[in-house]
């Protein structure tokens, strides 16, 4: 009896290894695509922006991210001629609140831990008045890694998914300057691509709905 768990304990162990392995993997070679996009993304605006200098840039933060163990950046930028357009790349990361995580039923109370280890994501706006100034539909195209621990089981999972969002929101500049604060929400479709959501015979339900709702602060250059 004892071999037989010795063998299923290293088995364990082994298939968890490789699991890690393969989710490590996957996200260096997700962080080394986005850099790629990120570094041509760049390198365009710049090529643009030296003949032109209507190209107008844009930074924001999402503060619940930091509040939640996390962070988050983003840039934006708004292309010449586009008086309504807004695009950017952003990066974060955050312990998902339990309000999250319960909002699947199949999860609810089930004593599950939940975090964004590192979120990649690709942004576009639609203004119907000017640029970060109030009404807005937008959409996003993301990859998040994910930990999944659960209370009283030891050890923790990783897995990667997509993520194709839809969101609206309204932009609001209170003070005289550039600085301006963008409330949203969105809906979206996450399909699994890599790892496990499995821990030690516990399955952590993903459901592939998605919906999202925060704050951003931002300013424009």
């Amino acid at each position: 009896m004892k071999t037989i768990k010795m063998i299923q304990t290293n088995t364990l162990k082994n298939t968890k290894m490789k699991n890690t392995k393969m989710t490590t993997t996957k996200m260096k070679t997700i962080t080394t695509a986005f850099t790629t996009v990120v570094a041509a993304f760049l390198l365009l605006t710049n090529a643009y922006g030296q003949s032109n200098d209507s190209w107008k840039w844009s930074v924001e933060i999402d503060p619940g991210t930091y509040a939640l163990n996390g962070y988050s950046v983003h840039v934006r930028v708004q292309p010449k001629n586009m008086e309504h357009l807004l695009v950017g790349l952003g990066a974060y990361a955050m312990d998902m609140p339990d309000l999250f995580v319960n909002f699947n039923e199949k999860n609810k109370d089930m004593g599950w831990n939940v975090r964004i280890n590192q979120g990649l994501g690709i942004f576009g706006e639609y203004y119907f008045d000017e640029v970060n100034k109030k009404w807005f539909v937008g959409a996003q195209l993301s990859l998040q890694e994910f930990k999944i621990e659960k209370t009283e089981v030891t050890g923790d999972q990783t897995y990667t998914n997509g993520l194709a969002m839809a969101y609206f929101g309204y932009s609001i500049k209170p003070f005289k300057n550039n600085l301006y604060f963008k409330p949203w929400a969105g809906m979206g479709y996450t399909s699994q691509m890599s790892g496990s959501n499995e821990l030690q015979g516990h399955t952590y339900d993903i459901s592939p709905i998605s919906m999202f709702a925060t704050l951003h602060i931002g300013y424009t250059f």
